[in-house]
């Protein structure tokens, strides 16, 4: 498997049973990295130089996290915002390129909520636009973007289906 991060940012986790369950298909991965953002910066302080040097060693990004306000949790966009570096764009080797991503996404509200007739009348596509757009701009492919519908209310079983296709989708056996 590639040498993978996960950053992980659920600002409410200690009251998400979804997430409690879907973070458990990382323990014990080879070669790869779990970061719960939330954890690890606490007062929101990102020390950007080391997470700049940290982020070259991988060549997969994993960006976990529940919906917040039809957007990004605060700090996994501060992360962002701080981390990722506009300048490297216009470098031809720069430390993000040639790297891939997944997204998972965990949503509390149901599908038909989520569509262009819906009761938001976006996608969740169109509500990770910020995301994607800054993932392409810094040449990395975002292979798969797992949505999680009705996260709060599901069952068990669904909630293994769902750590299943994440292990496919990291290629882990």
């Amino acid at each position: 498997m590639k040498k993978t991060l996960v950053l992980f940012a659920h600002p409410y986790f200690e009251y998400s049973t979804a997430n409690v369950e879907l973070i458990k298909v990382y323990e014990g991965v080879e070669n790869l990295e779990f970061k719960d953002l939330y954890e690890e910066f606490p007062d929101f302080h990102i020390p950007t130089f080391r997470e700049r040097k940290r982020i070259r060693d991988y060549e997969r990004l994993i960006f976990h996290f529940p919906l917040i306000w039809f957007g990004l949790p605060p700090l996994l966009k501060l992360w962002i915002d701080e981390v990722f570096d506009m300048t490297w764009t216009a470098q031809v080797n720069h430390p993000l390129q040639n790297k891939d991503a997944l997204i998972i996404v965990t949503v509390g509200g149901k599908e038909e909520k989520y569509k262009a007739g819906g009761l938001y009348g976006s996608t969740i596509s169109e509500l990770l636009a910020s995301l994607t757009l800054s993932l392409k701009v810094n040449h990395i492919e975002v292979n798969e973007v797992i949505e999680i519908y009705d996260s709060d209310d599901l069952e068990k079983e669904q909630l293994l289906e769902f750590s299943k296709k994440i292990q496919q989708s990291l290629e882990i056996k």
